[in-house]
């Protein structure tokens, strides 16, 4: 990619305050036109669309955590050369808008049926321009690298039109019918609401157990709603239960009602539950409802829109259905047909999650899919290849959900939404209108009061977006998209919807390449986020605290495909010194003069650090391809950690500074500047050279480092990289290659070698009290036999440890045991110790390590704690025990090393 090269580097900061840029930063490139994708480029296209936050939504953690990974592939793609579009938009949410405005209108004394459909519908798109869509305010704090030149909202005229085409088709196609079923009904609402709009809590209710008939022809039947016996159209009980055969095909006496119904066998009964039999309420209860149709029983539906007792000739009606509950029981009790009462009985009830009402199911007079096709195909799609289900584990779950699909209930008796294109003649007509046709007019003519189920239209998502139905530049580039991010817990609804409607609008065309699933972001226990819990986090709150990229790291770091992510405040505090880290390094290392050079020098001119470092920064980008190309977030940013922190900070940072001393002779070090003595090496490098190879390497890794970084964490690389290049921007710079060059593995061997030595002299110089900083002569013994010469100044400075001079006595001394033999270290502490306080500070930790000693001794020598104990816990004792007598020994040698106070 092309960029523009500035003269110099440009300087930072003192210090990393994300406060300072990130706004700045996402504006420049929102105004760059950075994130803007050409329909017409030749470059191959990446696209992915976002699911639609709803209009009503903020960011909340699951957000953050799906935007981070979407945002990750768009920015890398980007990188790689391809043609990325991150399509946003929003959803118009039907059920929650309207229960808002609904709300809106309580509180000033309206009842929205007063008001009337236009006016409320003008009321709402006021709401919807004046406080909708504060989310997307919130994605660009995310960092989200989308085309906000291509923002869409689902009531958009073109995406209604979309909406509108593919009703028509469904219609004329013999897909979409009217009839009587049952449903998820909200009386609150009082509307059909979809599952996924439905939350099952575990509530405590009551069991009531209720005799029907009397005498022999009498049945037990039991109900945590007693009041739905009031619509009951039958008994069943099972084919081969002996107890009730002389009963199937009676008929008996339905308490309350004066009804009589019918007992029928069917096999859907279980006879070992309860007393074996079983109350048929078939337009109250989805099994029930399978029942009355496999034996033609009446459904009889006893509650009205807003959940009250009707129809049914009693003393009931126009109850609540609640108050109704203790009425009919009391009423049965009079009778003496209250068998057994059970309270407080634990059993599941489905809630709306908009208005957090109990449902009911309600059998009611809808619009629907017929999905059988649709769902044929889209498990036709995934089974031949054509889209992927990432985790593999997954597809079974997809399966299990699209080849068991039952017909689709589209509509909702709401105001705010696609209104069904359904028009009704004064003679019964029915007549469906597409976009481009004029509904029929005259007296009688009335169009379908009912709106869409909101997952319709997001169902048209993918293509309604690119401008379906018409043939668009975007369609031909983007359509199918390359993956859909989203959530396990919504492939049964949104993915099966959109790969349904996907196949059929677009010609077998598949919406999406890839759908790559991920879990929920639950607390740092594992525990999934609720208000109640009082669990909940606000991300706005930690990008505060600690910056966006250091939630973003965070995220992404817990971001294994298909499982669930626990997260913490600690832990993105975590990130946060993470970013501060990559900060500092590249501070240090272009105070130093790191550049990217256009090319680097050839291997054999760099010293074993230069060219371990290298080789590390090629698996690196191998790694995280690899990693990322099977979506392995979590494991890709853990690679990248580690790179930065233990490898690249923690170790080539320090050996630079040794290798950037002009004068060879190391920090604070008088040894004499080391010449290249490797076998086989051709020229001799003096100081300066080396020092100038160093910077050379130190901003080439840095480079390929915050290239890599970006995607995840972008503010903070967009600002060291521009700092450390000069050029203009990380987002349109190309994502890093392997080099190509052949690993030096007798560097990397030599590498190790000096990290083990140079640990185990920092071990050894804390066990003999040494403080950090403290220097003390050493003669290391062996460093030529091992091929070490050249990291003798790096072992002296990062160990603390100079040049024995005359007069060296040997006090303590230790083998470092590496490949191909040990190497000495021999220490003269004369005057480097305060004996004293060393032998009261070794007495206190003696005495700590013995008493853990006898409290571990005395469980495992208690029989009846052995007996009772979980393996794993005592063998988490007896590893304290080993502990304990390895710190004894420890200590105890320590101790006769000491000299005399």
């Amino acid at each position: 990619m092309t960029q523009t090269h500035a003269a110099q580097p440009r300087e930072l900061p003192s210090t990393w305050n994300p406060a300072d840029v990130e706004a700045e930063l996402y504006e420049r490139w929102v105004a760059a036109g950075y994130f803007v994708a050409d329909a017409n480029s030749d470059k191959p296209p990446f696209s992915i669309v976002i699911p639609p936050p709803n209009v009503t939504g903020s960011l909340h953690i699951g957000h953050a955590f799906e935007h981070t990974l979407m945002d990750i592939l768009t920015r890398r793609s980007r990188m790689q050369g391809y043609e990325a579009l991150w399509l946003p938009g929003m959803d118009h949410a039907s059920i929650a808008v309207q229960a808002l405005v609904e709300r809106q209108l309580r509180d000033e004394g309206i009842d929205h049926r007063d008001l009337g459909r236009e006016a409320f519908l003008e009321r709402v798109w006021q709401w919807k321009e004046k406080h909708g869509g504060a989310i997307l305010s919130q994605m660009r704090r995310l960092g989200d690298s989308v085309d906000w030149t291509r923002e869409r909202f689902t009531m958009d005229a073109g995406l209604s039109r979309a909406v509108q085409t593919i009703f028509k088709k469904l219609y004329d196609d013999g897909l979409v019918y009217r009839a009587e079923r049952l449903v998820n009904w909200s009386p609150e609402m009082r509307s059909a609401i979809s599952d996924i709009e439905v939350e099952h809590k575990e509530v405590e209710g009551e069991l009531v157990s209720m005799r029907y008939g009397d005498g022999d022809g009498s049945i037990v039947v039991a109900t945590t709603r007693i009041e739905t016996m009031l619509g009951d159209t039958a008994v069943a009980v099972h084919p081969d239960d002996e107890r009730y055969k002389h009963l199937v095909g009676t008929e008996i006496e339905l308490p309350l009602t004066g009804r009589k119904i019918p007992v029928v066998a069917d096999e859907h009964v279980d006879p070992e539950f309860g007393t074996g039999a079983v109350k048929v309420t078939p337009a109250h209860d989805p099994n029930d409802f399978e029942i009355g149709k496999r034996h033609d029983l009446p459904m009889l539906t006893i509650m009205d829109e807003q959940g009250r007792i009707a129809h049914t000739s009693t003393q009931f009606d126009g109850m609540d259905r609640f108050e109704a509950r203790a009425a009919v029981r009391e009423a049965l009790r009079e009778q003496g047909r209250i068998v057994a009462e059970k309270r407080p009985y634990l059993h599941s009830v489905g809630h709306s999650s908009r208005s957090k009402e109990p449902i009911e199911p309600r059998l009611s007079l809808q619009w629907f899919v017929k999905v059988g096709p649709l769902a044929k195909a889209a498990g036709d799609a995934v089974r031949d290849g054509r889209v992927a289900v990432h985790p593999p584990e997954m597809t079974k779950r997809y399966f299990d959900w699209v080849d068991n699909l039952h017909d689709w209930a589209i509509s909702r008796q709401l105001w705010w939404g696609h209104r069904i294109p359904i028009w009704y003649g004064p003679n019964g007509e029915v007549v469906c209108v597409g976009p481009d046709e004029e509904p029929p007019n005259g007296e009688g003519w009335h169009q379908d009061e009912d709106v869409l189920d909101t997952w319709f239209s997001s169902g048209l998502w993918p293509f309604s977006t690119m401008g379906w139905p018409v043939d668009t530049a975007d369609l031909r580039k983007f359509y199918p998209t390359s993956v859909l991010v989203t959530g396990y817990d919504i492939l049964f609804f949104w993915v099966a919807r959109m790969m349904m409607f996907g196949l059929y609008a677009m010609d077998g065309v598949e919406p999406f390449k890839v759908i790559a699933l991920h879990g929920m972001v639950r607390d740092a226990h594992g525990k999934k986020m609720s208000k109640s819990a009082g669990n909940t986090v606000d991300p706005l709150v930690w990008m505060d605290n600690y910056g966006t990229d250091a939630l973003r790291f965070t995220l992404a770091r817990g971001a294994n495909p298909g499982t669930d992510s626990p997260i913490s405040e600690e832990w993105v505090a975590a990130s946060r010194s993470f970013c501060t880290k990559l900060f500092n390094a590249t501070k240090f290392a272009m105070m130093n003069g790191a550049r990217v050079p256009e090319r680097l020098a050839d291997r054999g001119e760099l010293t074993d650090a230069d060219r371990w470092i290298l080789d590390r920064a090629d698996q690196l980008v191998s790694d995280v391809d690899e990693l990322l190309e099977d979506f392995q977030f979590a494991k890709a940013t853990e690679a990248l950690y580690h790179f930065t922190w233990d490898e690249f900070c923690d170790w080539y940072l320090e050996l630079s500074k040794v290798q950037l001393d002009a004068s060879g002779a190391g920090v604070g070090d008088n040894s004499s500047p080391a010449q290249d003595q490797r076998p086989g090496a051709d020229v001799p490098q003096d100081a300066a050279e080396r020092a100038e190879r160093t910077r050379e390497v130190l901003g080439y890794v840095l480079d390929v480092l915050l290239r890599l970084l970006h995607p995840t964490i972008p503010f903070i690389t967009e600002t060291l990289w521009t700092a450390l290049t000069g050029r203009e921007s990380v987002v349109i710079a190309d994502w890093p290659e392997v080099s190509g060059a052949a690993a030096d593995e007798a560097a990397a061997v030599r590498i190790a070698a000096a990290q083990k030595l140079i640990t185990e002299i920092r071990r050894f110089r804390s066990d003999q009290g040494l403080k950090p900083g403290q220097r003390v002569a050493a003669k290391l013994g062996g460093v030529v036999e091992r091929g070490l010469a050249d990291h003798v100044p790096a072992v002296r400075v990062l160990a603390r440890v100079t040049e024995p001079a005359d007069g060296f006595t040997s006090s303590a001394s230790i083998e470092v045991g590496l490949s191909g033999g040990n190497v000495s270290v021999e220490l003269d502490l004369s005057g480097a110790v305060d004996v004293v306080a060393e032998r009261k500070r070794l007495a206190k930790d003696l005495a700590a390590a013995e008493k853990e000693l006898v409290g571990t001794d005395k469980k495992l020598n208690n029989e009846a704690f052995l007996a009772k104990a979980p393996a794993d816990v005592v063998d988490k004792i007896k590893a304290r025990r080993e502990t304990a007598q390895a710190d004894i020994a420890r200590i105890n040698a320590r101790l006769a090393a000491l000299p005399e106070a």
